[in-house]
């Protein structure tokens, strides 16, 4: 591999006669990591440096560098262990992150690659990491990126994600409860929109967190302006929210509507422009008629089946017609042809500076909101998928709590929307689809989503079952950063994957208050202590309760 030309002396100050020393020697080499033996006087010493990360150096999560024919390679300590076999010293596991060459005048590293094509020898030298060398090594090659926050445990190197591979091989942000997933989601996203404000991203909100976040910056929608039309479910969507029985009952009742549906989209004028239609072509009909044709069909004698299942259907969607709570979706106002404005007002096509929609989905009916899900994901593929012979305009849908929508076998209830999004995970790339997943609970998701998510960012996981889950999609050079997840503090993360030059440990930026989710804890102690007004609020929480309408 050809050298890079060596850039001019940086203006960081000359490392500290600390910083010259080595702190151990290797005494094995694997593949992927190596054995070394530090010297524990030595990392005494460098704790009390000035630089930051030689006062780390030998510690675990750590950088060091060991010396290699031409150059140096940069590692990342995974564990100690005392040996008496090796005098005051120390015995520790260094993963390999990459390799660089060094400057002739300065001996720091220069032209930093991800990989690792010479390897150290038994007996070689480990050097403690500077905060000169990290500056290369994560400095940004170029490519299109957003800073998010400050390279652990540094205070001034920025923390940069690479904006292609972090969208394009789909991403996954993960926490416990109480971490700052929220604000760290909205951090990263109010980034990329203010490097993109002509981008198109769909977020899914389940708990009306983000409009808060993006009420200057963004399209909200809700259940009173989403107005998504109930004819542009597929069959699938349909008869989630029309069949209600079980067995093979619900086979009988799906051919019914199968048959009834198709008759009913067959109506519309656009069908015969259309030509050929099935039950999932996206044509509007009315309600009405799907309910006069299922009661038509039920007096056929020829039917093959007793009334009964037809009753069934068509009382299911008469419900729902008449329940104010499904007015969003199921209104009879909703039955022009508005696909093309939603799909507009929905993708940002054109953004106009406001490149994401936050769709709250709080306050959809519970029974319902895996469908419209369902319905929110599947039109982003779909709309990616025949847009081909378009210019490509990707979108990136994000969805929050992604364990509720794309759970594992255990938990999956096989609803549509796991499967759509288990799809879009496998396939969305290739269609200009990109995944953005946001879960506190990652050993829920579904087997295989994860590992489709080729940048993961975690932050602190208490359960020792996601710890493992989350490990395991890892890449292995990333092993020893990941056994500080349970020590992280709030607001901070490990980065690795494809958005990133090798994997580290950022502590995130603060967030403007306006640009905040609304996602703060309550504090007990404060709000206990406060009074008046509470007759009032009762009294209008009660109107919404009964209205059912949370605003």
């Amino acid at each position: 591999m050809p050298r890079a030309a060596q850039p001019d002396v940086p203006r960081d100050p000359p490392p500290s006669e600390c910083a010259l020393k080595p702190i151990g020697v290797v005494v094995e080499v694997a593949g992927a990591g190596a054995g070394l033996a530090l010297d524990l006087q030595r990392l005494e010493e460098c704790t009390g440096d000035a630089d930051p990360t030689v006062a780390m150096s030998g510690q675990v999560g750590s950088q060091v560098k060991v010396r290699v024919a031409g150059g140096w390679l940069l590692g990342s300590i995974r564990n100690q262990r005392q040996d008496r076999r090796v005098e005051g010293g120390a015995i520790c596991q260094l993963d390999f992150l990459g390799e660089g060459d060094e400057h002739a005048q300065t001996g720091r590293i220069y032209g930093f690659r991800r990989g690792v094509t010479r390897f150290p020898v038994p007996g070689a030298l480990v050097y403690p990491a500077t905060s000169a060398d990290l500056r290369q090594i994560y400095a940004t090659d170029g490519r299109a990126h957003v800073t998010v926050g400050t390279v652990f445990p540094t205070p001034d190197i920025r923390a940069g994600l690479y904006i292609d591979p972090l969208l394009g091989k789909h991403f996954a942000l993960l926490g416990s409860t109480g971490t700052g997933k929220s604000t760290a989601a909205a951090l990263i996203l109010h980034r990329i929109c203010d490097l993109a404000p002509e981008g198109h991203i769909v977020m899914i909100d389940p708990h009306g967190e983000y409009p808060a976040a993006f009420r200057d910056s963004g399209q909200l929608l809700d259940v009173s302006n989403l107005q998504m039309p109930y004819w542009l479910m597929n069959f699938e969507e349909h008869c989630e929210v029309f069949l209600t029985s079980t067995g093979a009952d619900r086979q009988i009742d799906a051919d019914i509507l199968a048959k009834c549906l198709l008759m009913a989209r067959q109506k519309n004028r656009l069908a015969e422009t259309v030509g050929r239609i099935t039950q999932d072509s996206p044509i509007p009909y009315l309600l009405s008629d799907l309910c006069v044709i299922l009661q038509n069909e039920m007096g056929k004698l020829d039917k093959g089946h007793t009334s009964v299942p037809y009753m069934r259907v068509k009382s299911k969607i008469e419900e729902i017609r008449n329940d104010p709570r499904y007015q969003f979706m199921f209104s009879g106002m909703l039955v022009g042809d508005t696909m093309a404005e939603l799909i507009g007002r929905l993708f940002r096509l054109p953004a106009h500076g406001k490149p994401i929609s936050i769709i709250d989905v709080s306050g959809v009916p519970s029974e319902i909101t895996s469908t419209v899900v369902a319905v929110l994901s599947r039109l982003v593929f779909d709309y990616a998928i025949w847009s081909r012979r378009e210019s490509i305009r990707p979108i990136l849908l994000v969805c929050e709590e992604a364990h509720r929508y794309v759970p594992n076998e255990r938990n999956s209830d096989g609803s549509a929307v796991g499967r759509i999004l288990s799809r879009i995970a496998k396939e969305g790339r290739k269609y200009g689809v990109s995944l953005g997943l946001i879960t506190q609970r990652p050993s829920d998701l579904a087997e295989g989503v994860l590992s489709q998510c080729g940048t993961i960012i975690a932050m602190r996981l208490n359960n020792e079952r996601d710890q493992a889950f989350v490990r395991a999609a890892m890449p292995e050079g990333a092993r020893g950063f990941l056994d500080a997840i349970p020590a992280l503090r709030n607001r901070e993360c490990i980065i690795c994957g494809e958005g990133v030059a090798i994997p580290i440990r950022v502590a995130f930026d603060d967030l403007d208050e306006r640009r905040r989710p609304a996602s703060s804890d309550p504090s007990f102690s404060d709000l206990w202590n406060r009074t008046g007004g509470e007759e009032a609020s009762v009294a209008r929480t009660v109107q919404r309760w009964r209205a059912q309408a949370r605003f």
